[in-house]
């Protein structure tokens, strides 16, 4: 990256970090991800198959939702790279991708859900 000259002068360097910040296009992939994991049910979604793998209707039982709206939600996760499908015969499983992406944020979501909901579990 080229010198940057700031309008104001704070007596601190920028350049070394300015070097090293993610392009936008970078941040605009986040954003998206982050767009994905924006919805509470999603979220549940993706976690749960994080620890499993199931077919929409045992999906639909556990969230309480209707298959339909299921589906909704893993299409969009499934377009983010965040779960993978695989057919047997008729049904349609899904599963967390096998990837760094889908791990570091299903760590994420259990590490904010400890810190934003915390139990008397959490505080040992």
């Amino acid at each position: 990256m080229p010198n940057v000259s700031l309008p104001h002068d704070h007596g601190q360097s920028i350049e070394q970090e300015l070097a090293h910040m993610p392009s936008v296009e970078n941040f605009q992939t986040v954003a998206e991800i982050f767009k994905q994991l924006g919805d509470g049910s999603r979220l549940r979604i993706f976690w749960l198959l994080c620890h499993c793998e199931e077919c929409v209707i045992n999906l639909s039982a556990m969230v309480d939702m209707s298959s339909p709206a299921v589906s909704h939600h893993l299409r969009l996760l499934k377009s983010a790279g965040l779960i993978v499908s695989r057919r047997d015969g008729k049904e349609v499983y899904y599963k967390a991708a096998p990837t760094e992406q889908a791990e570091t944020f299903h760590h994420m979501i259990e590490w904010l859900v400890k810190i934003a909901c915390p139990t008397p579990a959490n505080h040992n």
